[in-house]
């Protein structure tokens, strides 16, 4: 599942790819960018915002990208066969005389104007994995809504950009409070940038994420042995997205209960 780690790591292999190459092939499989041709370009960089990729490319402009749940980029070389879905999946393909980049299953792909990139990120809060990290307004974006159930406010992207339905989870575990709890109630509500922070900078070098309790329901709890638990709770969207946690090392405040359904 894409989160800001993984889309950091995307950027990385496709700024490796691409940066300071000239596009010899390109095909942007949306319709409104059907009749678009980047060919002769030059690929500027590629840089990471939260969970989102932006593609610089010479005369100005940014191809913007999303993964969503299930999107992808991949590198080949050249009379290498493309893996990763069904030729129909494919929603981008930029080429250069030695790497070929295939977006598939995109969720966003646009074309707009590098001065205008603010139009598209520019609502997210700190970036946990970019340049201009501010864990002061991290804090100060989490706590502005204190009945807000922490995992629905790490979710929100506006607050700190690059959690996911996964890190909503470990931070939770992180700092030992379930992600029902208002954020108000948080006894040291800085734990949770600084664990945000470490986890996914931990993660952004390894080929796996190393989890705890994300996707582990009825297993041992690593720190206790208690069995773990999973949940249901809405995302900031309203959709129902799977909560994992431990009812030892996080125990459920007693004033406060929750909709979710449990499963051992």
């Amino acid at each position: 599942m894409p989160e800001g780690d993984t889309v950091w790591q995307a950027a990385r292999r496709l700024d490796a790819a691409l940066g300071g190459c000239e596009l010899t092939r390109s095909d942007l499989r949306v319709p409104r960018l059907a009749t678009v041709d980047l060919t002769g370009r030059t690929v500027l960089d590629v840089t990471p915002r939260g969970k989102h990729l932006l593609t610089r490319i010479e005369g100005g402009l940014t191809l913007h990208s999303h993964l969503r749940m299930e999107g992808s980029w991949r590198i080949f070389a050249p009379g290498e066969r493309w893996r990763g879905g069904r030729s129909d999946q494919i929603r981008a393909i930029l080429g250069t005389a030695e790497r070929t980049a295939v977006g598939y299953r995109l969720a966003v792909l646009e074309l707009l104007r590098t001065r205008d990139e603010h139009r598209v990120v520019g609502h997210l809060g700190p970036d946990l994995l970019g340049p201009g990290w501010d864990p002061e307004l991290a804090l100060r974006n989490l706590l502005q809504d204190p009945a807000r159930p922490l995992g629905e406010a790490l979710l929100d992207q506006r607050n700190l950009a690059g959690v996911g339905n996964i890190y909503k989870s470990e931070i939770c575990f992180a700092v030992r409070a379930v992600p029902w709890l208002p954020v108000g109630e948080l006894t040291d509500p800085a734990r949770v940038v600084v664990a945000a922070k470490k986890l996914l900078e931990a993660n952004r070098e390894r080929t796996s994420r190393k989890v705890y309790v994300y996707g582990r329901s009825g297993q041992p709890c690593p720190r206790c042995g208690t069995g773990l638990r999973s949940t249901t709770l809405r995302d900031p969207a309203g959709s129902e997205r799977p909560t994992y946690w431990c009812p030892h090392c996080q125990p459920n405040p007693p004033a406060h209960g929750h909709s979710g359904q449990h499963t051992n």
